[in-house]
């Protein structure tokens, strides 16, 4: 827990609630600190008999509930275990989602949207090679998700581009997926809905190859030919006494126009 809320810094808040609160029943106490704190994500964490090492992960729209999955801890390893030395926090990571799951099943695609939200940080235009240096991976296996923390290590290589190497800094969760709730479809398409405004027009007549390149379709309209001025030229020019083109006095057919 400690860990998670160090990786959101400096955009989280760590409150301690010592009242029981079940979510899955009454969501109006999450709502009311959402409302009040200004938040669209949370994460809650509870240990109790029934229910032990369990972390609840959710979002808002509108101050109110969208979505929210029950995760519960089946084995950890903290990040002091590791050899390697913890990545920096505060800086962008790297999001990878492994598994078929994350595209056939439709829950595990709306909890892997939601592990996108949560870890991503801001968004920015580009990034530096160099400023990967942390890169979380999601596996999806049989309803349970992986999480895993790598760090990233540029090695020399023959070319200017350095060789990346990923070496595991933890820590390492493997959780069980137990309950969910889920919003509507039209709930979610409604949160999930682009204003105008930030709408991309898409260019007509261009497209882009495999390979990058650009190419675009000009379209033109009916030429007339006879209408197309041409160089100005005396043999093109039209003889005022007969009306035909000049022609020179002294030529003979096979024999050079020059003089």
């Amino acid at each position: 827990m400690e860990y998670l809320y160090n990786l959101k810094k400096p955009l989280a808040m760590h409150m301690r609630w010592h009242h029981p609160y079940h979510l899955f029943e009454d969501v109006t106490a999450v709502e009311g600190f959402a409302k009040k704190y200004d938040s669209s994500l949370f994460l809650f964490g509870t240990n109790q008999k029934k229910r032990p090492n369990t972390l609840i992960f959710g979002r808002m729209y509108d101050h109110q509930l969208l979505d929210m999955f029950e995760l519960r801890v089946t084995n950890y390893v903290p990040a002091s275990e590791f050899k390697q030395p913890a990545p920096l926090y505060g800086c962008k990571p790297c999001l990878v989602l492994q598994g078929t799951l994350f595209e056939s099943d439709d829950e595990m695609k709306r909890l892997g949207n939601l592990m996108v939200d949560w870890f991503r940080g801001p968004k920015v235009p580009q990034i530096r090679l160099q400023g990967l240096e942390t890169i979380i991976t999601f596996t999806a296996v049989e309803n349970k998700l992986l999480f895993r923390v790598y760090r990233t290590q540029l090695k020399k290589s023959a070319t200017k581009t350095p060789r990346v190497e990923l070496v595991e800094c933890g820590p390492s969760i493997d959780f069980a997926l137990d309950r969910k709730q889920l919003a509507s479809d039209s709930l979610y398409k409604t949160a999930t809905k682009v204003p105008a405004q930030l709408r991309i027009k898409p260019k007509k007549n261009v497209s882009q190859d495999v390979f990058g390149t650009t190419h675009a379709r000009i379209h033109l309209g009916r030429q007339d030919v006879g209408r197309i001025q041409t160089r100005k030229v005396k043999a093109l020019k039209k003889n005022t006494a007969t009306g035909s083109n000049a022609i020179p006095v002294n030529y003979a057919p096979g024999e050079s126009m020059e003089e």
